[in-house]
């Protein structure tokens, strides 16, 4: 791995002369890890790399505490530890040697407190934003990224695998999400990519609903979405099931999400907007009577974190390119009725083909009959 995160820093440096840049200062611990190869939440301490363009070093600040996991892990040996009572931003001047005349940063890293403390130390700095492009790098997967990615879908899928054989009629969406984050880390994960949604019932049309005491009853959807994170990388699948036998509505609103779901999935072509995948599940969908039911995008790209660029919108006229990785997962949303919600993770190879990681049957399952 070292000769990728000598890559990725190059690039970094490539931006920052081509744009004539002095320094740019790298605050995202996310970002941080994607370059060095070193991770850490710092919580309210100070963590950032430091890229010199005008002599070509770079400088990993990290909290004291973590100073021997940064020099095992990261790429980047010359670690600058900040004990508790050290003022980072009296440390980072000492390490510019010499007042910046303009620096690059993560604008949306970047609180007002830490505004004023950079504008303090380097008084006539102009900060330009760098955020996208570094999003737009990481935003193009390889295949070593992927192959992290497939064993965070596979962990996942098994873990769907294991949680429906545990649904009983009467327990509550809790206690399921409790056995499938149990499951997750006897299975390697380090955690879940982010907080395990088990909804039924009604509660199954709210897109962003939260796991309650609610108990699971015959004749209800029930809906799992749910990822791990392992290696650094995250997966992301939705599977609607039912307990029992579907009424014909909802057998319908079931048909017609997986039906947007494949549609948008054969959209997925290298050369073709991206929002085109949207607008193939939004048309389906509206044309089968439930528009208005529909209301997020089709999907979003993920990778280190759960959401990434690209935003799969209508409006989206950015195009499929390779290395890209992105969620499809149109869903209806009815008050009162309940959801269906079908999510899948697509990767564009290299060559362009287009490969659905997730693999996990999306037939209409019945459960506990």
């Amino acid at each position: 791995m070292s000769n990728v995160y000598k890559q990725r820093l190059n690039q970094v440096k490539n931006y920052l002369r081509e744009h004539k840049i002095e320094a740019a200062l790298i605050t995202s611990p996310t970002s941080i890890y994607y370059l060095t190869g070193f991770f850490s939440d710092p919580h309210e301490r100070f963590l950032a790399l430091f890229m010199d363009s005008r002599n070509d070093r770079d400088k990993l600040i990290v909290p004291s505490l973590d100073l021997e996991a940064a020099l095992e892990t990261s790429y980047v040996k010359d670690v600058v530890p900040i004990s508790d009572i050290q003022n980072p931003y009296e440390q980072l001047a000492k390490l510019a040697g010499a007042e910046l005349n303009n620096l690059a940063v993560e604008k949306r890293q970047i609180n007002l407190l830490q505004f004023d403390h950079i504008r303090a130390i380097f008084p006539s700095v102009q900060l330009s934003n760098m955020e996208n492009y570094l999003e737009n790098l990481r935003s193009r997967k390889t295949e070593k990224d992927i192959a992290f990615v497939r064993e965070a879908v596979e962990i996942a899928e098994q873990v769907i695998s294991y949680g429906v054989k545990q649904v009983k009629v009467g327990m509550t969406e809790l206690e399921l999400t409790a056995e499938l984050e149990y499951q997750m880390k006897i299975l390697g994960a380090e955690r879940p990519a982010f907080d395990t949604t088990v909804l039924t019932g009604v509660r199954t049309a709210l897109p962003h609903g939260k796991p309650g005491m609610n108990r699971i009853h015959q004749g209800d959807f029930l809906l799992l979405d749910l990822g791990v994170f392992i290696h650094g990388y995250c997966s992301d699948i939705t599977r609607t099931f039912i307990l029992g036998e579907a009424s014909k509505e909802q057998s319908t609103i079931y048909q017609t999400v997986l039906e947007a779901n494949l549609q948008a999935i054969a959209a997925v072509k290298v050369g073709e907007e991206l929002g085109k995948i949207d607008l193939e599940a939004r048309n389906w969908i509206e044309a089968k009577g439930y528009g208005k039911y529909f209301v997020h995008r089709v999907g979003h790209g993920l990778g280190l974190e759960i959401h990434e660029p690209p935003s799969i919108h209508s409006q989206n006229q950015d195009k499929v390119e390779p290395g890209l990785l992105f969620t499809v997962e149109p869903g209806i949303y009815i008050p009162g009725i309940g959801g269906v919600r079908i999510e899948d993770d697509i990767y564009i190879r290299e060559d362009g083909t287009v490969e659905v990681l997730t693999t996990y049957p999306k037939v209409l399952k019945n459960l506990c009959t």
